[in-house]
């Protein structure tokens, strides 16, 4: 459906035939895409019919700032992950049950909440590296 906007001013009805989709459905999302100023429209009266025709498109500029700002927010979650991974050690149960940083498995005295079992050390180097290569990924949306 967004590959109909692109291309230029196009009508609901034949959004609806290039998508197979049924028209109450392309106009409901296209109404959603209108509030979050995703779409825009301009509205022509027919001279005879009188009836309105509706033309949409997509606004790129909109969706490159939406797409940034969640981006952006998706930056500072992930950071902040981060920063709890690397300043942390962390210990598990070997059923999966719990993962506990030090200073909550030291209140359990290292022993699974739900099972018992002793905790085990994690060595969270692997969720450190997917995060900065998550980081990085974002990084390079924002930058371009």
């Amino acid at each position: 459906m967004i590959n109909c906007l692109k291309n230029g001013y196009t009508t609901d009805e034949e959004i609806s035939e290039k998508t197979d989709c049924k028209l109450n459905i392309v106009r409901k999302i296209l109404y959603k895409l209108y509030d979050m100023r995703l779409a825009s429209y301009k509205r022509d009266k027919d001279k005879e019919t009188q009836w309105y025709t509706y033309d949409w498109r997509f606004n790129e500029n909109e969706y490159k700032k939406l797409e940034f700002n969640l981006a952006s927010s998706e930056l500072k979650r992930l950071n902040s992950e981060l920063e709890y991974e690397e300043n942390n050690m962390f210990f598990v149960c070997p059923n999966g049950h719990y993962r506990l940083d030090f200073e909550d498995a030291s209140t359990v005295e290292f022993l699974c909440p739900e099972c018992d079992l002793d905790l085990e050390f994690e060595d969270n180097q692997d969720k450190i590296d997917m995060k900065k290569a998550e980081i990085r990924a974002l990084e390079d949306i924002i930058s371009g």
